[in-house]
């Protein structure tokens, strides 16, 4: 009996070949170099910089607050977490087609008992018939001959393999979500504070406009003129009061927890992450790192493995099922010499009509493939398309900060100068008003600038594929 199950799985083992197409990754459907112009910053030679794709996310954040931030979100996420159980789900889903190519054995103990109704018995009398059996039995096993089984398992695998890229890329973008909303409360935050230091500014020139206006210095022309900067910052105050609010909603969901009051920005909007210089090299070979270009790759693979699939079910398929073990009308003797038993029932299915059944499924196999393709290096052409734009507005954020920063210096000097002439009574206030409206715009800008800037780093980290441990 056991000489016999050890040769079927054997024999299993060793059957099987494959007939779906052999696997070569695509050629990348973009340019052999990274995009060159007045937009772009030349890139380091590649001995000299670590790849920001190398970079793990702990190398990256620079400040401990952010760190520990991205740690608790990390930790609590739901999107990530439903991502981890896809994964489990697809590891599973795997773990039952790899089963498939290995026979199963069952054990099986079992009795059979019939009462015999005297009318029908040959002796006259009614009586009771048991059998006893037990045994070790393969259920029905298809030798994978041309492999069918084989390709389901690898498809399975690859689709796995798919899920797990998808975690990663679900992580990095977690990452740099974290760091983004991160940054934008702390930009928010300094705008709040410039609205409220220019409601503080503003009332003080309104109310010496005011009384200006009741001493008859001066028109009430100059009071309303201020009151409208007044009022502008007032409800700048309140705009800017809610948005730091709903900024901190949505550091509360990305981390998937109450964020401690310790772990918000405390100062003014600053560099918080570092990222090395691009290296040089092939963008082919820096974008098939990312996990979204590796999870279309993997799904590639999954329906090129179908194709095998499709194709086996054209030629004959083998089953086997075989048992072999011990039957006894009598209990005691179900193991004594004598009692064994065997059966082995091999049985061949050549496909002879289907309707053309077989072939369809071959020709959506092939679609799919096709298909899977083009969604391969649609991903490619796509990660192509954010690092060249990530790398355009990098080149030039640095210009367009020190523009933002001269600007608010010179509205800076403008604005003292007909404030000063206002009060000494050499104009009306309707330069000064103008002026303090130029330099609020500038120093808002100037904010906007510093936060593109920084988070074109986090850009770039999460479009190169940045590391995820």
């Amino acid at each position: 009996m056991t000489k016999t199950l050890i040769t079927l799985a054997v024999t299993a083992l060793l059957a099987g070949c494959s007939l779906a197409p052999t696997y070569e990754r695509p050629a990348a459907p973009v340019t052999p170099a990274w995009p060159q112009g007045d937009a772009y910053q030349p890139t380091a030679a590649a001995a000299d910089a670590k790849g920001a794709y190398e970079v793990q996310w702990r190398e990256f954040i620079a400040d401990e607050q952010l760190e520990k931030l991205v740690e608790l979100a990390l930790a609590n996420n739901r999107d990530l977490r439903v991502s981890i159980l896809n994964i489990e789900a697809a590891r599973a889903q795997y773990g039952v087609q790899r089963a498939d190519r290995v026979p199963n054995v069952n054990a099986s103990v079992g009795q059979t008992a019939q009462r015999v109704p005297a009318n029908s018995s040959a002796t006259g009398e009614a009586y009771i018939s048991r059998q006893y059996s037990a045994g070790l039995g393969i259920p029905s096993f298809e030798l994978d001959f041309f492999g069918r089984v084989k390709n389901l398992s690898e498809a399975a695998l690859q689709q796995y393999l798919g899920t797990e890229e998808a975690r990663r890329s679900q992580q990095i973008s977690l990452v740099a979500e974290v760091a983004n909303a991160w940054l934008t409360l702390a930009a928010d935050l300094e705008r709040l504070r410039l609205a409220q230091d220019t409601l503080k500014s503003q009332q003080i020139s309104y109310e010496l406009s005011k009384r200006r206006f009741e001493a008859g210095a001066t028109s009430g022309l100059d009071m309303y003129e201020a009151q409208t900067s007044v009022e502008t910052a007032r409800s700048d105050v309140a705009v800017y009061t809610a948005q730091v609010a709903a900024d901190q909603n949505a550091l509360a969901l990305l981390a998937g927890a109450p964020v401690p009051a310790e772990l918000l920005p405390q100062g003014a909007l600053q560099s918080v992450t570092q990222l090395a210089e691009l290296p040089e090299g092939v963008p082919s070979e820096v974008l098939q790192r990312r996990p979204d270009v590796l999870a279309a790759e993997r799904t590639l693979q999954a329906n090129n493995a179908n194709i095998g699939v499709a194709r086996a079910a054209f030629f004959p398929s083998i089953s086997l099922t075989a048992s072999a073990g011990a039957a006894s009308g009598d209990l005691s003797n179900l193991f004594k010499a004598g009692a064994g038993t065997w059966s082995f029932i091999p049985q061949l299915t050549l496909p002879i009509f289907a309707g053309g059944r077989n072939q369809a499924n071959l020709d959506l196999a092939r679609a799919n493939r096709d298909i899977a393709l083009a969604q391969y290096e649609k991903a490619i052409q796509s990660a192509f398309r954010e690092v060249s734009d990530a790398l355009a507005q990098r080149g030039t954020i640095d210009e367009r900060v020190a523009s933002q920063a001269a600007l608010v210096e010179a509205s800076g000097k403008s604005y003292r100068i007909h404030e000063q002439r206002y009060q000494k009574g050499a104009e009306s206030y309707l330069n000064a008003l103008v002026s303090q409206r130029n330099l609020y715009a500038a120093q808002q800008t100037y904010i906007s600038a510093r936060l593109a800037k920084a988070s074109n780093q986090v850009t770039l980290y999460k479009v190169l594929g940045g590391g995820w441990q």
